[in-house]
């Protein structure tokens, strides 16, 4: 059997944008693993979101969504007491944003902090004919700042290695995630950092910013980073407009990124990067050479500044006609 899917596994949330005077904003669905299910279906790849979302109507936005794509829900859990998470994405002086916090009171408990194993486990004959057709499993590390979530993703990432599933993991480090939980606001800097490289021992195909590189690895480098992990994995670090440094299947080398004056929003561009890779191994194998790495990686870095276009991750993800047009006009 032909293995063409990709699970995502994670949070779904709100992206509370703030308008450049910070005086009002605008919501628009995202979290990194639910914008790299949207990307990859609109990339013709076939995709599973699997993550807790509030039955409140942020929630019910994301279901409409996710239908409207085709993403498979059907190991989507929904919680009737706790929320769909907002994160408050304002710009500083500069007009760069970050993340200032979270909608609810401090210490508020989310509904993707309760991901729940034993629900995974009442479907667990189901999920397991899902990965008979399953390549890769996709995931991050923000739900390490839950022990209910965080037990569960190691529950799966366990299950997808008995089928042969690699494991591609973004480390997508957000510290707000730790300083406003319940469960690890008290879990120290270099705690976090340890439990947090553990878990990237999982990895078969790392994706990092060249930031995230420096605080966890101490290095830039991505061969001798994949050399301090048991896995010995493929490493990718973007580092926005410059070029992408990647060492994959035994190549080491550098990709130029294609820049624009027509950039309005980054949010979810890593996303769509990841989920532009993904979809060309899929599509055309795992590149076996420095020309076939190069083509993979022009096209996720096409991916992402296509979505850079336009506000919010999911709505400006490019589909697989939009990607190929934009690098032929590189061409010509």
């Amino acid at each position: 059997m032909k293995k063409t899917k990709v699970v995502c596994i994670g949070e779904a949330l709100i992206d509370r944008i703030r308008n450049d005077c910070n005086l009002g904003f605008t919501d628009f669905l995202g979290g990194a693993p639910a914008n790299v299910a949207c990307a990859l279906r609109k990339l013709k790849i076939d995709s599973m979101f699997i993550g807790r979302l509030g039955s409140d109507n942020f929630g019910k936005n994301f279901i409409t969504q996710f239908n409207q794509l085709e993403v498979n829900l059907d190991f989507l859990q929904l919680d009737n007491d706790l929320s769909t998470r907002v994160v408050n994405v304002d710009r500083d002086r500069s007009g760069d944003r970050y993340f200032s916090g979270f909608e609810g009171s401090p210490n508020s408990c989310f509904a993707d902090e309760a991901f729940s194993k034993k629900l995974i486990e009442k479907q667990l004959l189901n999920l397991e004919k899902f990965f008979l057709e399953t390549q890769y499993l996709v995931t991050g590390t923000n739900l390490l700042t839950s022990p209910i979530s965080k037990e569960t993703i190691y529950f799966l990432l366990e299950k997808a290695k008995n089928f042969g599933i690699k494991i591609i993991i973004d480390l997508n480090w957000r510290e707000v995630f730790w300083d406003y939980s319940h469960f690890s606001s008290e879990i120290s800097g270099t705690a976090r950092v340890n439990l947090i490289k553990k878990f990237l021992n999982h990895a078969h195909v790392l994706k990092l910013a060249k930031e995230e590189a420096t605080l966890f690895f101490d290095n830039e480098d991505p061969l001798l980073i994949s050399q301090q992990m048991s896995k010995k994995p493929d490493v990718i670090i973007t580092d926005g407009k410059k070029p992408v440094a990647w060492y994959i299947n035994g190549f080491k080398g550098t990709t130029q990124t294609p820049n624009s004056k027509k950039i309005v929003d980054t949010t979810g561009a890593g996303d769509a990067f990841l989920a532009g890779l993904i979809s060309k191994l899929i599509s055309s194998g795992y590149p076996s050479n420095e020309i076939e790495i190069e083509d993979c990686v022009k096209f996720a870095c096409a991916c992402g500044l296509l979505t850079c276009l336009g506000e919010g991750a999911i709505e400006q993800q490019p589909d697989y006609e939009k990607v190929n047009k934009f690098l032929g006009s590189l061409i010509s």
